[in-house]
């Protein structure tokens, strides 16, 4: 997929090992704030420390059943997202990332459905679930216009395989959405 801008041409790849770098300055920016410019997709004020470190992306990157696909032109990665097989028709969405400073340019909406058309051609998924911290009501509502719609489960924001880093208050906990992808 290829869209103008400007000069340089966007279109979406998998990422590759020498994309690592770039990819945990996009993450860490986005997630935590890191880039100097905190964008709306920022928990920093929920979580702190990385989102993502090396070893954890090497290991993505490695994996068969996962893949990191990135949003690029010949300037650079201008966003992420990460989709993984769950296995018996799912797919799971994380890492969805875009630069803070382009945030609000339809980017996170062109990286998620590059996702979603991933998981259901090369995963055969039917369903895409993501997880979401439950504080962060916009983030949920802009997942919700775009068909992901919150399953009622709950769990608790643990540094592992859904989240990573460091919980700045107590309680924390993951909202579990779901979407059915196209046929």
């Amino acid at each position: 997929m290829t869209i103008e801008a400007g000069p340089d041409q966007l279109y979406t790849t998998r990422a590759r090992a020498a994309d690592l770098p770039a990819l945990l300055a996009l993450v860490n920016g986005a997630y935590r704030g890191d880039s100097g410019r905190r964008g709306w997709t920022s928990e920093s004020e929920l979580v702190g420390g990385p989102k993502l470190d090396a070893a954890a992306l090497e290991a993505i990157l490695a994996a068969p059943a996962q893949a990191i696909l990135v949003l690029r032109a010949q300037s650079g990665l201008f966003a992420c997202a990460h989709v993984a097989a769950q296995g018996a028709g799912v797919a799971g969405l994380r890492l969805l990332a875009v630069r803070p400073a382009l945030q609000a340019n339809g980017l996170g909406r062109q990286m998620l459905a590059a996702a979603e058309r991933y998981a259901a051609e090369h995963y055969g998924a039917g369903v895409m679930e993501m997880a979401v911290l439950a504080e962060r009501e916009e983030l949920i509502a802009w997942t919700e216009r775009r068909g992901y719609l919150p399953t009622g489960e709950l769990r608790p924001f643990a540094d592992g395989e859904l989240a990573a880093g460091v919980p700045q208050r107590d309680g924390l906990t993951l909202q579990l959405l779901r979407h059915l992808l196209a046929a």
